[in-house]
This record gives structure tokens, sequence and C-alpha cells, in this order.
């Protein structure tokens, strides 16, 4: 029994020390070790350079996203990739116990969300939407959606302290129309973190330089080999400019909005997010607060 109340005191001690320095947190969850990387790590190192917190979770552990390999091994090395990317980032990662493919909005995992989004004291919380390719995909959105109200009540899940206020939850992008194409209220520049998100998903070698599950011999073959590090990181360049560099031109508006008319023009890459009405709404001069970047 007292070990058990050292450790309740160790925890809350630990929580509350976490929201003593005046920074934001921020948890982003993706479906694999690469999605959240993907689809927030530009903007990720903006707030980690300016001393905010971010982590980067991955809700399965990956271990079929692989054309030639799986289970356990497979599931191991993409954790060690992700951990990699997040040192490049300056993040956090954390890879969650789940078979890859295997996800499904149970109460269980709507427990297991919302006790890792109070865990991290998170302020802003970042997902896929729940309409997408990948059945992983989706339901990591209806679990964050579902998590949404329920991080902030005090009885679900009472072994950690719920939120004192409901986090803003985001979508990521996407390019899926129905039943709504997606919808951003926040664009961010990411021109002068681009580099440095590439450092980081450069360490992701199973997904982009070997395919993942969709890869194959003939994709390996087209792309630099492993012994050519400037090569592949030029390739990766290559993919990774026209994908940031066409949301910024299709978001070109709310850049704009967001920058003013000189440096919303001048943005050559972005990143772009959606408020989910579920969570707490922030007014324009709440998200200039949350993305200090506009400035």
């Amino acid at each position: 029994m007292i070990r058990l109340l050292l450790s309740f005191l160790a925890l809350a001690t630990f929580l509350h020390a976490q929201t003593e320095d005046g920074k934001l947190r921020i948890i982003v969850f993706g479906a694999h070790p690469d999605d959240a990387e993907y689809k927030a790590a530009g903007t990720a190192v903006k707030w980690a350079r300016l001393g905010h917190h971010v982590k980067l979770v991955s809700v399965t552990n990956g271990d079929i996203g692989h054309w030639k390999e799986a289970g356990g091994p497979l599931a191991l090395r993409r954790a060690a990739e992700v951990k990699a990317c997040a040192q490049k980032l300056g993040v956090t990662s954390q890879v969650l116990d789940i078979h890859d493919g295997e996800l499904m909005p149970t109460l269980e995992n709507r427990k297991l969300i919302t006790r890792v989004i109070r865990e991290w004291k998170a302020d802003i919380v970042i997902a896929h939407r729940p309409w997408d390719y990948h059945p992983d995909h989706r339901y990591v959105g209806v679990l964050m959606q579902d998590a949404a109200f329920m991080v902030a009540v005090p009885f679900i899940c009472p072994d950690v302290p719920p939120l004192k206020k409901n986090p803003v939850f985001l979508y990521s992008s996407d390019g899926f129309q129905k039943p709504y194409p997606f919808t951003p209220d926040i664009a961010v520049g990411v021109d002068d973190s681009f580099e440095q998100k590439l450092d980081g998903i450069h360490e992701l070698t199973s997904q982009h330089y070997e395919g993942g599950a969709n890869g194959s011999e003939e994709h390996v073959k087209n792309v630099p080999p492993a012994s050519d590090e400037a090569g592949r990181r030029a390739w990766l360049k290559r993919r990774w400019g026209a994908r940031q560099g066409s949301e910024a031109d299709k978001y070109r508006d709310l850049l704009i909005k967001l920058y003013g008319e000189e440096k919303g023009k001048a943005v050559k890459y972005a990143e772009t997010f959606e408020i989910c009405e579920y969570g707490r709404r922030p007014s324009l001069q709440e998200i200039k607060q949350l993305f200090p970047f506009y400035d």
C-alpha cells in the first residue's frame, strides 16, 4: 500500500511539473509509425524550437507495414525508426502496442487514447480525419473524436487526473472528398523547418526508401541505395517538396489570411490542419497563440 501511494505521488508530482513551465503541450496521433511524422513534423519542429513539448504517437505498431517483412521484428524496426526520427526533430515519440491493421474503436481503446492525452496534459491534439482509405487511419480519427469530451470528465479513467480544460482538437490534412473534403482552418509555413523534417523522416527507411506495405523489389531498385545518402536525401526532398509545395499552393488564401499578403505569398512549403468541432473552438487570436509562428 505504501509503495502504491508513493507511486501515485511520484506520478502526480511528474504530471504537475509538466505543466509548470508555461509551454504548450502538443500530441499528434498517427495510425502507424510514420503518419504523425509525415503529417506534422514541420510544425512540430517549429514548436520544439520555441521550447514547447511535442509528442508523436503511433497508435499501432506497424507490424504488417512492409511488403517483405512483418511481425515482431518489423514492429521493433519501425519503433526504432520513429525514435531516431523524433531525436532529429527534437520531439518525443511513443508507439502503442496494437497490431497494424487491427485497430478498432472500442471502449478499451477510447480509454487508452483518453489516458495518453491526459498524461501528456495536452493543449493541442492532432489526428487523422475519420474518412480515409485505411481503417486504422479512420479509427484513430474516431477515437480522437470520442476522447475529445471525455478527457475532461473526471469519472472516466479516474486513475489519471482529467484535464482542466478541453484541448483544441485538430485533423491533419488529406485529399479525400466524401463525405466532405478537408477544409483547413490553420496553415503553417514550414520553409524554415522543412530541411529538419527531411532529416527526421529520412530515418523512416522501411516506408519511403523501401515502400512500406506497397513496396516491391522494383520500388527499391528505383530508389538510390543506402550507400548513396546524398542521392537518397535528394530523392526524398523532391517527393516531399512537391507534396508540401502543393499544400501551400492549394491553401494560399489561408496562408495570406494568417501571415499577411507578403509573407503568405512567399510560403513555399506548408502543413495544414482543420479544427474538430468536438473540442475547444479557438478564435483567430487563440490560433495565433497556439501556433506562435505568424508574426
